[in-house]
């Protein structure tokens, strides 16, 4: 084996070692955790939900419902994915504060965010909101700010 050889198997022996050890938060081992900022995307994700549901009720043409619809549905899918992918998957651990609480209102959220896509009733909306702004004051607690 050459020198080069060797050195490319002594790193990628080394990488595949400290993978294991390295925690990911977006499966990958970045490690940056930015929870507000996920949280704020949440809600615009909401606010683009609930546009979009006023301009379908509106009764736009038909390209236009059709594109009005389809960003309606891409946003409660990003909103699901966050909730999923971020908070259920990397950030609420069996025996942190409030594990049960968050792991139920995520869930809400989720179910509620499914509501959105199927729908344009408002009252999901307006439901969505609320449980995020519960999801924000438990997990956050003493660090939590507006």
């Amino acid at each position: 084996m050459n020198k080069i050889t060797q050195r490319l198997a002594v790193v990628a022996l080394f990488a595949v070692a400290s993978a294991a050890t390295v925690k990911a938060h977006c499966q990958i081992p970045c490690g940056i955790y930015d929870d507000q900022a996920r949280i704020h995307m949440m809600e615009e994700h909401v606010v683009t939900i609930e546009k979009a549901m006023k301009q379908i009720e509106a009764g736009q043409n038909a390209n236009q419902s059709a594109r009005w619809v389809m960003n309606k549905e891409k946003h409660a899918e990003e909103l699901s994915e966050i909730v999923t992918y971020y908070f259920m998957a990397q950030r609420i651990k069996p025996g942190m504060d409030n594990y049960d609480h968050n792991l139920k209102t995520l869930h809400e959220i989720i179910v509620y965010s499914m509501k959105a896509k199927q729908t344009t009733d408002l009252a999901n909306v307006k439901k969505l909101n609320e449980l995020i702004h519960a999801f924000e004051h438990v997990y956050m607690g003493k660090n939590h700010q507006h």
